[in-house]
């Protein structure tokens, strides 16, 4: 028997690859080399073969396990090859799930799709304010849920009656669909759309739920918001979605969360960003500021000379964490020294001979220091005109 090519080397991947690369490498492979598109090609039809072989392998866990430990050996005698070379027998089946969706039909299941199924997800939103999101609270949403029919015990058949077997997928719950394509017939596998998967089709319907088995109210359900939860995020409430299929469990409820803005703050994660306004002589001096957080005011000491823009960190005044609450983040808080747009005379005097005091910074100061000529005012001016100009 002439060796083998590593499996992997065949498909093109890493030893390491997933189970999506695979797929990927092998549908790559199959189209390009499939007999159908390459009639008479004896090389391609090689090649094709080898891939098939390789993916059977290697989309198998077990098959590929055995596969990394003892090579092709693993296989000798029997198993995925045998000695005499490699079983295709279920290839179709292989190629019918890599390409099934792509001619327009569903991905082929082996199994009967009418058994228990789990219901659909319901989603609604909620919408809460910025403190209520950092916190945590309780709100109260109206949704509308299914609940089993009490007439007709959710069977959704009339009393007296019973379902009965669908015929057009035999209680199956599904029909199967041969489909000509450019790689030879396709077969796909789809839910029934006569009975919806379940098997049986009801005749004679229930008058009050009319055949479906539920009735739907309107109903009030209380919602706690964790602490920490973002714009966004949506809280799971188990139970409260459509109901299961064949017995199957009831979904779940997606409630999303919308977080209202705040006029203060802004979040990053589990930070807080903030900026806080300062007197020129608080920065000057120095001292206590009040600076606001989520938790209320609370004082910050500054050291003289603080410049604006100066940025400080109060630690464990974020957000808490969703994982555990007294976990917080940390709150950064921007200091702007904010200059007065209306003075009275006397604070105005008191500022002018402060600038004087440090040097004259002002041209009132200077003209003050040096009676010398007076420098021209830039800007506009109103310039006198004579008699006769």
């Amino acid at each position: 028997m002439a060796d083998k090519r590593d499996y992997y080397e065949v498909l093109g991947v890493d030893k390491n690859a997933d189970d999506a690369a695979i797929k990927k490498a092998y549908r790559q492979l199959a189209k390009k080399y499939h007999p159908d598109t390459n009639p008479g090609n004896a090389e391609a039809e090689a090649k094709f073969k080898e891939a098939s072989e390789a993916y059977a392998v290697l989309s198998d866990a077990e098959k590929r396990r055995q596969y990394d430990q003892f090579g092709h050996a693993a296989f000798e005698g029997g198993g995925a090859g045998g000695a005499g070379g490699f079983d295709f027998s279920d290839m179709g089946d292989i190629f019918g799930d890599l390409f099934g969706d792509f001619f327009g039909g569903g991905r082929r299941h082996s199994a009967a799709n009418n058994g228990p199924r789990k219901g659909a997800n319901i989603r609604v939103g909620v919408r809460v304010t910025f403190e209520e999101a950092c916190f945590g609270t309780t709100k109260e949403i109206e949704v509308t849920l299914k609940d089993e029919c009490t007439t007709c015990n959710g069977s959704g058949a009339k009393a007296g009656s019973s379902p009965v077997t669908c015929s057009k997928c035999g209680g199956k719950g599904q029909v199967v669909y041969t489909q000509q394509s450019l790689f030879g017939m396709v077969r796909n596998v789809q839910t029934c759309p006569d009975c919806g998967g379940k098997g049986k089709v009801i005749k004679d319907k229930c008058p009050d739920c009319r055949g479906t088995g539920y009735i739907s109210s309107r109903k009030k359900i209380q919602v706690t918001i964790p602490a920490g939860i973002d714009d966004g995020m949506s809280v799971r409430i188990a139970g409260k979605g459509e109901p299961g299929i064949n017995g199957g469990p009831r979904g779940e409820l997606l409630v999303q969360v919308s977080v209202m803005r705040h006029p203060i703050f802004q979040r990053d994660g589990y930070d807080l960003y903030s900026t806080a306004p300062i007197s020129f002589a608080q920065a000057a001096l120095g001292g206590d500021v009040r600076i606001s957080t989520i938790d209320g005011e609370v004082l910050f000491n500054i050291k003289p000379g603080t410049q604006t823009d100066t940025r400080i960190r109060l630690r464990g005044k974020g957000v808490p964490s969703l994982r555990n609450k007294s976990t917080r983040g940390d709150h950064y808080v921007t200091l702007v020294v904010q200059v007065p747009e209306k003075l009275t005379s006397e604070q105005i005097d008191a500022l002018k001979a402060f600038d004087a005091a440090m040097g004259g910074t002002t041209e009132e100061s200077k003209t003050s220091e040096n009676k010398g000529e007076e420098p021209k005012k830039e800007g506009k001016s109103k310039k006198k005109k004579g008699f006769f100009s």
